[in-house]
């Protein structure tokens, strides 16, 4: 059986989760549903406005896991709304649960459908050696050749390479991919997002066969309506005329090629990401009108957050991929100290698997939707720092119509 998937990408502020919402309150009483969102924040917010459905959350039932909880509330048809994290644990018997039970998916926001897998070229070579894994080398695929209950320090390799999700690149990297019998699990499936074309489930869908309806959501009167998808009623020029980037010598710092990108942000000197951290300060007080802690964001690496956490400001880092959440909306001044690329490890799994990765559009997706999170979902004006060139660059080429 085909998943019937219905990609809703509509700029943030739209009424994505709104239309799922109204969905839901008029569905059959015989419809069930699972709601996956990142934020606990969203569950609270499901469980509040879906009024004639008791959506549960999986909890630690007696000290059990949250899986387990989640497997039983399947198994009793109850309504569910869940997050990305213990949604990305599936194994065989949810999927197997999930097969007879007939839900629909709402899935708000992609998930981070590939993930590195922490692990040591020294380690891979000795598993391979050992006889414990080896590679079908048609699909890059690692499968478990070793003792089938091995309980040693490799035991989350084993257990990825049984359940037929870990992938071995250049014989020095490992891959976790999101098992695809969990959306093939579902007869219907919405994914509610922005730039879904960026992004990199949209790459998993093509490798693993997933067809999709591509539709906008725009509010008619008091309802929520799909619609076809066009670029252009999402308005940009006026979402753009709301953001004031900096321009000028502060941006000194994001010149040249691949400044500010992960690799280069962990490899700076002491100076230079003091330099960054100056810039920083001198623009939220100069440049946005002397913003306080309390009206801004900033984000980077984490890794690298102490050193760039400007004074006075510090407890202001969000994550740099941060979307789906309305914490922020009361936020006027941010500032985006990365130059975003794709991790190389995840690039890699695409592109060996016949994906073309548009950098570009990764980028401006992930930056467009950072952006979002502060004040101009509500109409508001906001001042940006974005001092790597190239961020700029994207961001303009998403306000023409480019991108």
């Amino acid at each position: 059986m085909m998943t019937n998937i219905t990609v809703i990408d509509s700029v943030m502020g739209s009424g994505k989760t709104n239309y799922a919402i109204q969905y839901m309150n008029e569905a059959s009483p015989l419809d069930r549903f699972v709601f996956v969102t990142p934020f606990k924040s969203e569950i609270t917010r499901i469980r509040e406005n879906v009024k004639d459905r008791n959506f549960l959350e999986p909890l630690h039932i007696g000290g059990g896991p949250k899986m387990t909880h989640l497997k039983q509330l399947i198994a009793i048809g109850a309504d569910i709304a869940t997050t990305h994290e213990l949604f990305s644990r599936a194994d065989d018997e949810l999927i197997e649960l999930l097969e007879q039970s007939g839900y629909t998916l709402i899935l708000d926001e992609v998930m981070d459908i590939v993930s590195d897998v922490p692990i040591k070229k020294a380690d891979i070579r000795r598993l391979i050696q050992n006889g414990d894994v080896k590679l079908n080398t048609d699909t890059m695929q690692v499968e478990w050749t070793g003792d089938p209950n091995d309980d040693s320090r490799y035991r989350d390799i084993r257990e990825l390479a049984q359940a037929g999700n870990l992938y071995l690149f250049r014989g020095n990297f490992m891959v976790w991919a999101f098992p695809p019998a969990v959306f093939k699990a579902f007869p219907r499936a919405y994914i509610l997002t922005y730039l879904f074309k960026c992004q990199m489930q949209k790459y998993y869908f093509n490798i693993y066969g997933f067809e999709y309806d591509f539709k906008a959501v725009e509010k008619v009167g008091d309802r929520y309506e799909l619609v076809e998808y066009d670029v252009r009623r999402e308005n940009r020029e006026q979402l753009r005329a709301l953001i004031t980037v900096y321009e000028g010598k502060l941006n000194d710092v994001g010149s040249g090629n691949g400044a500010l990108s992960q690799s280069k942000l962990r490899n700076y000197d002491a100076d230079t990401l003091k330099k960054i951290r100056d810039n920083t300060s001198n623009f939220f007080r100069r440049y946005a009108d002397n913003a306080k802690a309390a009206d801004v964001y900033i984000s980077t690496l984490k890794e690298v957050e102490p050193s760039l956490s400007p004074r006075g400001y510090k407890g202001c880092f969000i994550a740099h991929n941060a979307r789906a959440t309305n914490e922020y909306t009361d936020r006027r001044a941010v500032a985006y100290l990365l130059n975003r690329y794709m991790n190389r490890n995840k690039l890699t799994f695409f592109q060996e698997n016949g994906e073309k990765v548009e950098e570009e559009l990764y980028a401006v997706s992930e930056l467009v939707q950072w952006i979002f999170r502060s004040r101009i979902r509500k109409g508001e004006a906001i001042h940006a720092y974005i001092p790597a060139q190239r961020m700029r660059d994207v961001l303009e080429k998403w306000a023409n119509y480019e991108i």
